[in-house]
């Protein structure tokens, strides 16, 4: 159940036409934000713009590349020029593509690291320059990763940039603490999005991880709407003594120790 805690709240979201990107836009503006949407996407970033204002909310679009310093400024000039202030940041794209580390190629290797990592840092900068005013402050959101927390085979480029992206927002979260921005990241387990089904590689394969992930004690993919509620309230005031701070949302899977079966225990 949510509440209005977001209202009068100004958001831009990258990622925003699928997966956790569309489940925090509609999210937000449930909760009173205007959204701002940016991703190369441009039809399926319409359609969740119109969903969100089917729902009674506010929504504008962007179309554009993170990996582009211009379009990423034309994302934040959009919010000033719009709205006057730009009061949330939720740098939420990401890619993936799993190759073995030996045969990893220095171009899947910037590609990955590029959007994931180095997006987060030009949109982190531009957005706290925005968050000009101590007294109103500002919020600045990541996704990152449990592969941010230790290896995952075949994903050195994106462990490492989900990894690169904790620490940065830790360091922002320090740096930008006394003009009132609030930074946090959220690392995800797996999720049903369209880049697990990626991965996964079909519809049955997608289906049977919906309802069966024997690796998760909770038993199942996380929904993006879940990953969204988690974002809601570090946007909201109800998180404001929150900085810093890398939220874990994986139902229960980092929590886990390897288990020695019981035989191996007697002696």
């Amino acid at each position: 159940m949510s509440c209005r805690r977001l209202e009068g709240k100004n958001a831009l979201i990258t990622g925003g036409a699928s997966g956790v990107g569309r489940a925090t836009a509609a999210r937000f503006a449930e909760e009173g934000a205007g959204v701002y949407l940016f991703d190369r996407d441009g039809t399926r970033l319409r359609e969740v713009a119109g969903e969100v204002e089917a729902a009674g909310g506010r929504a504008q679009t962007l179309v554009g590349d993170v990996t582009s310093v211009e379009d990423c400024r034309k994302a934040v000039d959009l919010v000033l020029s719009d709205a006057g202030y730009l009061d949330i940041l939720v740098s939420n794209v990401g890619a993936d593509l799993t190759v073995p580390f030996l045969e990893m190629t220095l171009e899947e290797w910037d590609r990955v690291v590029g959007i994931n990592l180095r997006s987060s840092f030009v949109l982190g900068q531009l957005a706290a320059r925005a968050m000009s005013d101590p007294e109103r402050g500002g919020v600045i959101l990541y996704t990152a990763s449990i592969c941010a927390l230790g290896a995952s085979t075949e994903d050195a480029h994106y462990g490492a940039s989900k990894a690169g992206i904790v620490n940065l927002a830790k360091t922002m979260a320090i740096e930008l603490v006394a003009k009132g921005i609030r930074v946090n990241t959220i690392s995800p387990g797996p999720l049903d999005t369209p880049m697990s089904l990626a991965l996964l590689g079909s519809e049955e394969a997608m289906q049977h991880a919906r309802e069966h992930w024997p690796l998760v004690p909770m038993g199942r993919l996380g929904r993006p709407e879940e990953i969204a509620a988690c974002f809601a309230f570090l946007a909201s005031s109800d998180a404001s003594y929150l900085t810093g701070h890398n939220l874990v949302v994986d139902g229960g899977l980092t929590a886990q120790a390897y288990s020695i079966p019981s035989e191996l225990m007697a002696g």
